[in-house]
């Protein structure tokens, strides 16, 4: 057989289409790339419990990177060793008063499957019920109890700059933080140092895949480093000039086909 590839799939605007499904063709495609021995992966922000449906459609048998890599582990194999870099706790709550006085719309914390909402707010239940978490409402300072997976901050736009602005001033050394896609004004934050291509990396050291064989998808800035420390990091047509500008390529965007193109020309 030739070499084995990793290859590394974002969901929302890379593998999915606008309405959340991923094409018949685009299947076809990664289904014969698996069939002739290469490892097909997904590496999202989302938590396991939004993303094993994709998981479970394209039938894969391989680790996933959740939370932008904060949390990595082997749906298929309990044997394998979890990763999961929560952020502490003292920080998010320090985070959680810093904006408390900036007047952000809402703040969740999730602690894998725990969802904590600082405020109720129905919109944004009905995001986070997807996979049926156990979901606590309340002041996170008195409701958060374990250190926290992610941290995500809801507001306006001026207000989530301004979120950020200060955690890259005050808190540069124990979080990363990222915007998430529209028509959302939100923050993800995660601990220092934690990023898609952590996640990507275990799993290829696992496979004992080099970086040379890596191949990786994606179109937001949560993508970043992942696609650059991919050999082959494929932007989307759709995605950030961020994410292109350090692109070995662009593809299609997420409603042509994409990925599957490149896939195509790539190894057939």
């Amino acid at each position: 057989m030739k070499d084995k590839f990793l290859i590394a799939l974002d969901l929302d605007g890379t593998l999915l289409k606008e309405d959340k499904t991923i094409s018949e063709k685009t299947k076809k495609v990664l289904d014969q790339v698996r069939k002739d021995g290469h490892i097909v992966m997904i590496s999202t922000g989302r938590p396991y419990r939004s993303s094993a449906m994709y998981y479970r459609e394209l039938g894969l048998d391989s680790p996933i990177v959740n939370f932008n890599g904060a949390f990595v582990h082997h749906p298929q194999n309990p044997d394998w060793e979890n990763f999961h870099e929560p952020i502490a706790l003292s920080v998010v709550k320090e985070i959680v008063e810093i904006c408390s006085r900036h007047s952000v719309e809402n703040m969740v914390a999730e602690v894998i499957d725990e969802v904590y909402i600082h405020y109720h707010n129905e919109k944004l239940l009905d995001v986070l019920k997807l996979g049926n978490p156990k979901i606590t409402t309340g002041d996170l300072r008195r409701f958060l109890k374990n250190d926290p997976t992610s941290l995500l901050v809801q507001g306006d736009e001026e207000s989530v700059k301004k979120i950020r602005a200060i955690l890259s001033e005050v808190h540069a050394e124990l979080v990363d933080h990222r915007n998430w896609g529209a028509p959302w004004h939100v923050v993800e934050i995660v601990k220092h140092g934690i990023n898609k291509a952590i996640g990507v990396q275990k799993v290829a050291d696992y496979y004992q895949i080099p970086r040379d064989r890596i191949i990786a998808f994606g179109d937001g800035d949560n993508d970043i480093e992942m696609l650059t420390y991919a050999k082959y990091g494929i932007a989307m047509e759709n995605g950030i000039d961020e994410v292109k500008e350090v692109a070995y390529e662009v593809t299609a965007d997420n409603e042509r086909d994409g990925v599957a193109r490149f896939l195509e020309k790539f190894f057939f």
